[in-house]
């Protein structure tokens, strides 16, 4: 194989007409010049130049040699500007997934902190509940609801977001619809919506919570998303207990109260592939992400909400985007 520096100096003595012009141009001294083309010609096993006057001009097998050069250094200055590119996050793609109830309160201003810094990134969104068990299915970056052990997985990083509580959906006419906050077991005999077609954690945590306060809820209809599962309630159909996430945006004829003794919680995490974490997309969307998970965090402490265990006893808060693994 070639080797291409020595290519770049030979290109250089043809162009320049001279090994002491050659030398100029790049820096070195005239006899490390003369000794790189003395090894191009044995590595060729070709006479690549030949004395004319004070100076040298190219054999024809020099001159065929110095056009494919051209073409070799043209085509490895586009190959070191893509890696330059890339390295600076200005061209490449990263694949991103989320699940449902983040997608539209925090996937709007991390796309758009992305497309806007980094125009030329493709970015590959995947609306998806489950952790992949194969590594190579899993995407570059991947919001997803755990428990607290939570552990990523070799070749993986996670950054904690959030601790997001439930709340119960009411129709706005309900008795109890003005109340701060309800007891879980209250809603006992209340005509449940299921919202959680999926049967992934969000629910089993639920499940949970309502086993700790004595009861198991009786699910009148299924809905399969929690947009769906809202729109029954501000129907007069029944009552839905959801993350508060999954509330925020609530449309007229419903309200949303916070339940407690126990309060069931789920926690946010956003895992990273250990191989492009370091790049300035992955970075920024990891840095998106802490933004309005705080911004989230922030509102809730304003209106002096506090998550808590399953016990019933308060959180202490935790910082967040503090790295678990």
């Amino acid at each position: 194989m070639l080797d291409v520096h020595r290519l770049r100096i030979f290109r250089s003595v043809v162009a320049s007409g001279s090994v002491a012009a050659a030398a100029a141009n790049l820096g070195y001294t005239p006899s490390a010049v003369s000794q790189h083309v003395t090894a191009l010609q044995r590595e060729t096993g070709l006479t690549l130049l030949e004395r004319a006057g004070r100076g040298v001009r190219p054999t024809a097998a020099g001159l065929a040699l110095a056009a494919q050069a051209d073409g070799v250094l043209a085509r490895l200055g586009e190959a070191e500007s893509v890696v330059a590119d890339l390295r600076a996050g200005r061209t490449g793609r990263l694949s991103l997934a989320y699940f449902a109830s983040v997608g539209a309160a925090w996937l709007p201003h991390v796309v758009r902190r992305l497309t806007t810094e980094f125009p030329g990134v493709r970015l590959d969104l995947e609306l998806r509940e489950d952790i992949p068990d194969d590594p190579d299915e899993r995407a570059d970056v991947q919001i997803v609801v755990a428990q607290e052990s939570f552990v990523p997985g070799s070749g993986f990083r996670a950054r904690h977001l959030l601790d997001d509580p439930y709340v119960v959906v009411l129709p706005a006419g309900h008795s109890s619809a003005g109340r701060d906050e309800i007891e879980l077991a209250e809603l006992e005999t209340q005509r449940w919506v299921d919202n959680d077609f999926a049967r992934g954690w969000c629910r089993r945590n639920l499940l949970e919570a309502c086993t700790a306060a004595g009861f198991s809820p009786s699910f009148h209809v299924e809905a399969h998303d929690y947009p769906t599962a809202i729109a029954f309630v501000g129907a007069g159909i029944g009552v839905t207990v959801l993350p508060a996430l999954g509330a925020e945006h609530l449309p007229p004829g419903v309200v949303a109260v916070p339940v407690v003794r126990p309060t069931p919680v789920r926690s946010i995490y956003a895992v990273v592939r250990e191989s492009v974490a370091q790049t300035p997309p992955a970075r920024l969307a990891l840095d998106a992400l802490t933004a309005v998970a705080r911004q989230v965090q922030d509102t809730r402490g304003a209106q002096g909400e506090a998550p808590r265990r399953l016990d019933g006893h308060r959180r202490r808060p935790s910082a967040v985007g503090s790295p678990t693994t």
